[in-house]
């Protein structure tokens, strides 16, 4: 029996669908599921867990950046 590897996987953060990656000759491609993380369109990870890393930090600075709008100093 062979082992199969899926092609394309979901990174979700915080619930939230940040995009689809999918598997290529040169790694894993990002496609942008929600505007929060369109600045990851199109970019080439060399793994999974680094697309989910990229994703989390856009999230982060993100959801950082809209608190010290909504609570400055």
């Amino acid at each position: 029996m062979s082992q199969t590897q899926s092609n394309a996987y979901i990174i979700e953060i915080q619930d939230r669908a940040a995009g689809i990656i999918t598997r290529d000759e040169r790694g894993f491609r990002f496609f942008s599921s929600e505007r929060l993380f369109d600045s990851l369109e199109g970019r080439q990870f060399r793994s999974a867990r680094e697309a989910e890393r990229a994703a989390r930090a856009v999230f982060s600075e993100r959801s950082g950046r809209a608190s010290s709008q909504l609570f400055p100093n």
